[in-house]
């Protein structure tokens, strides 16, 4: 992850801080597994997102298993990802 979306990150509310943090650590998720997860509300979790995606970190992508939903994945590698892919 770069500086500048680092500092990006550290600007946005401490929602969607946390809902960035559940997709790191639990991978991708549909917007109902991060309201489960997070125990936000469905309203905040929509607007964490819209915010993780206009920096550019999240991205939004179809649910094969319904199509009603969509994925949502980080598209930047953590710092502990690549401190890993480092060391190999």
């Amino acid at each position: 992850m770069s500086q500048t979306q680092r500092e990006e990150i550290d600007d946005l509310p401490p929602s969607a801080k946390l809902v960035f943090k559940v997709l790191e650590y639990k991978g991708s998720l549909t917007q109902k597994e991060i309201v489960d997860e997070s125990m936000l509300s469905a309203r905040t979790v929509r607007y964490a997102l819209e915010r993780l995606e206009d920096i550019g970190v999240v991205e939004e992508d179809i649910y094969f298993a319904d199509a009603r939903q969509n994925l949502y994945e980080i598209t930047v590698q953590s710092d502990a990802d690549a401190e890993c892919c480092a060391d190999a």
